[in-house]
């Protein structure tokens, strides 16, 4: 396959030039720039094409929230928030700004290209540990998950997404085609008015919808 084009934004010169040494390597990647914050992201973006933005939350100038909003409203590429363990809430606005998903920062290497290249072929993807905080705060449900409207097979497979399952994975445990569940997760999307899966998935274990 082509390169997949990368920015890495972040305000941590030692987190940007790490990601940049571990990508460098991967012959399946190509970082077209690194930045301090959303708006240098942004600036290289004009001038580059780019597939994934790695993007910090808290940054100086432009943060990884306001970021991710003007990137996804002018089609700039897809976002993967960076994010530590500390910044749940933070998560949340930038998945509803319209991230993919979001990877802690003390990840591997391989895990770290996996993530990308998930987010790349178009599955949303979370950290388990992250998604466990998002289940334990203290949310208001104002929008509940109800299964009233649902299939068997379609709750099984809003099951599977929450538990951060691929395509591929849900494919095999219920016996069915890959393209079966992508048709499956549009049209759960379209129901609940949600952008992607890592918003379902959030929406099914919480009761709180991000958008």
């Amino acid at each position: 396959m082509s390169r997949i084009k990368v920015i890495i934004a972040d305000d941590s010169d030692f987190v940007r030039d790490g990601m940049k040494i571990i990508l460098d390597v991967d012959e399946d990647f190509e970082v077209v720039g690194c930045a301090q914050n959303g708006f240098e992201a942004i600036e290289i973006a004009k001038v580059n094409a780019v597939d994934i933005f790695l993007m910090d939350i808290q940054m100086p100038e432009m943060d990884g929230i306001e970021a991710t909003k003007y990137i996804v409203e002018n089609n700039m590429g897809k976002v993967l928030i960076l994010t530590t363990f500390d910044d749940d809430e933070l998560v949340q606005k930038a998945l509803k700004n319209g991230a993919k998903g979001y990877l802690v920062k003390n990840h591997t290497p391989e895990h770290l290209k996996q993530m990308i290249k998930s987010v790349y072929h178009g599955t949303g993807v979370m950290e388990e540990t992250l998604l466990e905080n998002l289940t334990k705060n203290t949310y208001t449900k104002t929008n509940g998950f109800i299964e009233d409207g649902y299939t068997t097979r379609e709750l099984d497979i809003i099951k599977a997404v929450s538990e951060g399952l691929s395509n591929r994975e849900i494919a095999n445990r219920l016996f069915i085609t890959e393209g079966t569940v992508k048709n499956y997760i549009s049209s759960i999307l379209a129901k609940e008015n949600l952008s992607h899966r890592t918003a379902l998935a959030v929406y099914y274990l919480t009761g709180k919808k991000q958008g």
